[in-house]
């Protein structure tokens, strides 16, 4: 199953071409007020994280870890999407204190709700960092849990999978190594839903003998490019990818 994400845009005609690049996203909508921005704005594709709420009642919130609590839930967030033409990525991580839930129990019941409250064919994200990737020291969810849970999301949903990663100024920092995208591809091969493989710009320079590879896998795969906040890289390490690969199949999530 290829991911139908551009076509879908391109139906509505907010997109003109079959160009990743295009597709722009409002990055962590986890609260009501962030959601009035994002529902209300011009970007195509919203992204948010889930937890379980720290206190009662246990149930998926929007929070990015080290919080604990959030005004909106996954229901009411997923209730107040489905109104709109946006898409939607939901992103799972391992929280950052080792009293905090774990997001990985959010899962299965936010699956629940995906398919009980939000029966859409827009495009769906589900994203998480199950494996261990360059200069990566948080903990990964662990894959097969994680790719258990999310097995029964419709066919068209697509599952973005990475890799922890670190970045340190200064330093020479390495890329994606052969080891590393060749057990991603052994765990995704199986899959039946499209993947995209979420990589840091500041790592894209020595790894594209690597990535290059991967993509060349399955015509399911496609790349997102995403960078943190303090990283350095230059737009040259961009041009590689950009020459190279079919503008469908390498989003810019920057």
């Amino acid at each position: 199953m290829s991911d139908h994400t551009l076509q879908y845009f391109i139906r509505l005609r907010h997109l003109q071409r079959r160009d990743a690049a295009d597709v722009t996203w409002s990055h962590a909508v986890n609260s009501w007020s962030r959601l009035t921005e994002a529902l209300t704005g011009p970007t195509h594709m919203m992204e948010a994280d889930v937890i379980i709420r720290g206190g009662d009642p246990k149930e998926p919130i929007m929070a990015h870890p080290p919080d604990t609590d959030s005004d909106v839930t996954l229901k009411e967030w997923l209730e107040a999407v489905g109104g709109s033409d946006k898409g939607i990525k939901l992103d799972f991580k391992r929280p950052t204190l080792v009293c905090s839930p774990c997001s990985l129990e959010a899962v299965s019941p936010s699956v629940l709700l995906l398919e009980e409250v939000y029966r859409s064919n827009r495009p769906v994200w589900i994203n998480a960092d199950i494996l261990s990737g360059p200069g990566g020291v948080a903990t990964p969810l662990e894959p097969v849990a994680f790719l258990s849970s999310v097995s029964t999301l419709p066919s068209h949903t697509v599952l973005s999978l990475g890799w922890t990663t670190g970045w340190t100024p200064g330093t020479d920092n390495a890329g994606y190594s052969w080891d590393m995208v060749r057990t991603m591809e052994e765990t995704c091969r199986a899959l039946k839903h499209p993947v995209t493989f979420p990589v840091r710009a500041a790592l894209l320079a020595p790894s594209f003998s690597q990535l290059s590879w991967l993509l060349q896998q399955s015509d399911r795969y496609t790349l997102t490019v995403w960078t943190g906040k303090e990283d350095k890289f230059s737009p040259q390490d961009l041009l590689a990818y950009k020459a190279d690969f079919d503008s469908s199949r390498i989003y810019y999530d920057l």
